[in-house]
């Protein structure tokens, strides 16, 4: 073949695999400076904050810009002063602090609180089944906000961290609230908690074997109780017995065997968590009707709905209810009632988050990579997210992954 029928072929076609080829890197995110708010907590007696003074001064030093309401801190016993040394800015009205990109609560928002919060806003707090409704959710859903429920965000390890921490301050502040409200000038029967030479010590039921059941029995060893613990998952039983290092009265939930517990207990604790939704009744309104008279019932599960059949959603002004001759306990923030304690252990879980947030870009972006808090979302962008309270609610409810996805 001649040179001249030869089909002439541009050197950017036969030269380029010879060509260094540009490299796709990921693009990294800009930090971002959060602007976060601190209201005053005004519902449900509630006595703790969101972060405490050495948190804000951690947060301040990374350019995150802090805003605290007046008095905010002032039930666990942090100044305004403390706040403004640690580089807060002080609000003197609630509609200030609403005007901030991340809104930090100890107790769910009013509706009057909803009112004051705009399109785009990051709200988390708790979110306690027995207190919320439908108008609730779909406020939420009318502002736009991007709701996380505290509970329900996990870590790492897959664990439920404010729990955790929370459910330890209540397992311990269940047995000891037990203690007083046995006590004649309580109500109670005049019983003494832990025995003495001579006395049969006071019995105690635990429904659960979680943290609460694991740091209720401590307490209530400690002070000398018989302890009845039952759980249906024989892991955490088995668990329960080592990390308190002796051997335990232990059942699966077996009608037969807790009805006949609950006969002579003179406490009853709840202590079921539930992963997604409400805590299951375990214990009928005929099994209370049965116990003891002068008994006492602590549920530390009312956050979720309770596992008594007898529980209702009381306060810290009035935390105690009498039905069937028992007297009932049911105050969600049971861990309020140490609130500086309870305080310090929330702002030590939500700094890492907030400050991981910044770094990152923003506390949504920091939910596209992280499954553990997207866990807590339940309303995203108008939309209600959580399958359980869609059903509870009849509200559709859309699945969190697509709505992110169609968001990037």
């Amino acid at each position: 073949m001649s040179d001249k029928k030869k089909i002439p072929v541009p050197k950017e076609f036969t030269e380029s695999q010879f060509r260094p080829q540009p490299e796709m890197l990921q693009i990294q995110s800009r930090p971002n400076k959060l602007f976060i708010g601190i209201p005053r907590e005004i519902s449900l007696q509630e006595n703790r904050v969101a972060l405490v003074p050495s948190a804000v001064e951690t947060l301040v030093a990374h350019g995150h810009r802090i805003l605290v309401e007046k008095d905010a801190g002032e039930k666990s016993s942090y100044t305004d002063h403390d706040y403004s040394e640690a580089g807060a800015d002080i609000a003197y009205s609630t509609k200030q602090v609403y005007e901030a990109d991340v809104i930090l609560k100890v107790a769910p928002p009013t509706l009057q609180e909803i009112d004051l919060m705009h399109p785009n806003q990051i709200l988390i707090s708790p979110l306690q089944m027995p207190i919320i409704s439908a108008n609730y959710i779909n406020k939420l859903r009318q502002k736009r906000v991007i709701a996380l429920a505290m509970e329900y965000i996990m870590d790492e390890s897959d664990t439920f961290p404010i729990v955790r921490i929370m459910s330890e301050i209540a397992g311990i502040s269940a047995m000891l609230t037990a203690a007083e409200l046995m006590a004649s000038t309580s109500g109670g029967k005049g019983v003494l908690l832990g025995g003495i030479s001579g006395v049969p010590s006071a019995k105690v039921v635990i429904l659960g074997a979680g943290i609460v059941a694991e740091y209720a029995t401590r307490a209530a060893l400690g002070l000398g109780a018989e302890v009845r613990i039952f759980d249906n998952n024989i892991y955490k039983l088995k668990r329960l017995q080592n990390q308190v290092g002796r051997p335990l009265y232990t059942s699966s939930l077996n009608p037969h065997y807790l009805e006949k517990e609950l006969l002579s207990a003179d406490v009853a604790i709840g202590a079921v968590h539930s992963k997604l939704g409400r805590t299951p009744v375990i214990v009928s309104e005929e099994m209370v009707a049965n116990m003891k008279p002068g008994a006492v019932i602590i549920d530390v599960s009312i956050d979720q709905g309770g596992c008594f059949a007898t529980s209702e959603v009381t306060s810290l002004d009035k935390p105690t209810f009498i039905k069937h001759e028992i007297i009932h306990y049911c105050v969600p923030n049971i861990a309020s009632r140490v609130s500086r304690t309870s305080s310090i252990a929330v702002s030590n879980i939500l700094t890492p988050i907030l400050l991981k947030a910044g770094s990152t870009g923003s506390i949504e972006h920091l939910m596209f990579n992280n499954p553990g808090l997207r866990h807590g979302v339940y309303t995203y962008k108008g939309c209600l997210t959580n399958s359980y309270l869609g059903e509870r609610f009849d509200i559709k409810s859309t699945d969190l992954d697509l709505l992110m996805t169609s968001n990037l």
